[in-house]
């Protein structure tokens, strides 16, 4: 989301290096295009104002530290401001002191709260909650039963109840037989999906208003669209004030938005972003941390998230398995390396991970190349691998011309990308070998890395 404000922003701190010390006329140029980068990002103008503003004082005939050029100061000016505007710490859920806790979930039609509600749910799930899930737009029939295939596909209880006639009595009598089945159900966490509308009118406000009151809900989760920018942070605004939310979940995160929203919502509304959705799966729904998203946004990574995500999603004894073999010489066979593109798949999307690395040094050249990335050659890849025999697997130099036209047949693709295949698998396994035998660091070290 952030690739063109990176970008710009790499350009501006580029053309401080070579100074001395930070001045009034080295400084404007600087400033200029930080409010350039931030306005063309879709920042609310009234955020960039107080951002430069923040900047200039703290920049401004300050010296440079011993260890650090003028580029390397205003970075860490930049940084600090940014984590300054986004919250500083991570945001915590409130839980109540006696169950359920009641998350009740705002937002404009289309935002996406119904899905967000079951990654919510799913989220709860994982860190040894129950959660009850139950919607309370009556006016959308085809609501009700999107959160009901979404509880089913991650295995949450749900509360479904009789509908009648679509009012806002019917909404009230829905929420209160929803949290006496949550305490009924042992449930401790009780999340509301509400109705929504494609824009804000008094009838919402008051349906809104009037759960609020009957629910006394410990969380008041904003849904917004990050795609919509401007106009998102112009809604939470709208419903905090009538609501007086609790904080703010950004969905499509992993979309090419210019990221305004993200930068905006938390200084406009005063509220904190809690959770951002990364991905369409149910898992991919993530606590909002600032100092990691500022991180991506100047270029530096998120491997804290990274390591994190690995952690979660792959299999320590495989991989440790894995390994043991890889490093034996000749133990890494197809099957490993098809394996090993599982474990890879599960972490999300790698378009999503390579955003995690740094665009700068050494993986430069992986950045740039991010977006050409064709999820689809995975597909094919293990396609390829699962259409040899077991044998063939384990064995890979048995493979000649006619099982190679064999293998092509079967898995729907060309013979050149079989080659191409084990070509490329034949390369791993020498980097493997001599990993193993204690020259890789070595050859390592003596590798110019391309720019």
């Amino acid at each position: 989301m952030f690739e063109s404000l990176q970008e710009r922003l790499q350009r501006t701190f580029k053309s401080l290096r070579g100074q001395a010390v930070l001045n009034e006329e080295n400084m404007q140029e600087t400033l200029r295009e930080l409010r350039l980068a931030l306005l063309e990002a879709d920042v609310n103008f009234k955020v960039v104002k107080q951002f430069i503003d923040q900047v200039q004082a703290k920049a401004v005939g300050q010296a440079v530290l011993t260890a650090l050029s003028p580029g390397e100061q205003v970075i860490k000016i930049v940084r600090d401001e940014l984590v300054e505007i986004l919250g500083k710490d991570t945001a915590r859920m409130k839980f109540a002191s006696q169950p359920p806790t009641v998350v009740l979930m705002a937002g404009l039609q289309g935002s996406g709260k119904t899905t967000t509600s079951g990654k919510l749910a799913h989220w709860f799930k994982n860190g040894g909650h129950r959660p009850l899930l139950v919607s309370v737009d009556v006016y959308r029939p085809a609501a009700r039963e999107q959160l009901r295939v979404v509880a089913g596909a991650i295995k949450a209880q749900i509360y479904e109840g009789q509908v009648g006639e679509a009012n806002t009595a019917t909404v009230e009598r829905l929420a209160k037989e929803a949290r006496r089945e949550a305490v009924n159900s042992g449930c401790d966490v009780l999340i509301v999906d509400t109705a929504g509308r494609l824009h804000i009118d008094d009838q919402l406000m008051e349906e809104m208003q009037s759960l609020k009151r009957l629910l006394n809900p410990q969380e008041i989760l904003f849904v917004a669209d990050a795609m919509t920018g401007q106009d998102a942070v112009q809604s939470a605004d709208e419903f905090h004030k009538k609501l007086a939310l609790t904080g703010v979940v950004l969905t499509k995160m992993d979309g090419d938005a210019r990221g305004g929203a993200a930068l905006s919502i938390r200084q406009v509304t005063g509220q904190p972003i809690k959770f951002i959705g990364i991905g369409e799966k149910y898992d991919a729904l993530e606590p909002f941390h600032p100092d990691r998203i500022v991180s991506r946004i100047l270029g530096m990574g998120d491997i804290l998230s990274l390591i994190e995500r690995a952690e979660q999603h792959v299999d320590k004894k495989k991989a440790q398995d894995l390994a043991a073999r890889a490093l034996s010489g000749d133990g890494f066979s197809l099957e490993d390396f098809r394996d090993q593109l599982r474990q890879v798949r599960k972490m999300g999307s790698l378009q999503n991970l390579m955003g995690m690395l740094p665009s700068i040094g050494p993986f430069a050249g992986l950045q740039k190349h991010a977006d050409k990335i064709d999820e689809k050659q995975i597909n094919h890849v293990e396609a390829i691998i699962n259409s040899r025999t077991a044998y063939e697997r384990h064995h890979h130099d048995v493979i000649n011309g006619s099982r190679r036209k064999r293998i092509a047949r079967g898995s729907g693709r060309t013979v050149q990308e079989v080659n191409n295949l084990l070509r490329q698998y034949a390369q791993m396994r020498k980097m493997f070998k001599q990993m193993g035998k204690g020259n890789f660091a070595r050859k390592l070290a003596g590798m110019k890395i391309p720019m």
